[in-house]
């Protein structure tokens, strides 16, 4: 079973920078594709940004294309969500999801949230 942890969330500025990180372990991380997705109370969740288990393929969520890179280090077990040129509606808790090769969502980590000030 894998355990997903997230980190690196925090308050900033409008117009600033931030790093997620997305820890993996007790299983074969390489297996999965990570997804990020981000939520706000009452709203649906939000999909952010996915990476292959390679690297090679990624996708972005519509309002995050440009501003958001999302990157895997295979050796440390960990995905990183790059977040740039922030906005107050990037404000949301954070997690990261395994999906399988079925495309079904299997892992997801707590959370960690983001708030950005005007």
């Amino acid at each position: 079973q894998v355990q997903l942890v997230e980190s690196g969330g925090g308050l900033v500025q409008a117009g600033g920078s931030l790093r997620l990180s997305c820890a993996a372990s007790g299983g074969t991380f390489s297996n999965y594709d990570i997804a990020w997705f981000r939520q706000t109370p009452g709203k649906e969740r939000d999909f952010v940004a996915i990476i292959s288990w390679s690297g090679y393929r990624l996708s972005y969520g519509g309002s995050v294309k440009g501003r958001f890179t999302i990157s895997r280090d295979v050796a440390r077990n960990t995905v990183y969500l790059q977040m740039s040129s922030l906005k107050p509606e990037d404000t949301a808790v954070y997690y990261c999801a395994a999906q399988n090769g079925a495309g079904e969502y299997v892992y997801r980590g707590q959370g960690t949230q983001v708030t950005v000030s005007s």
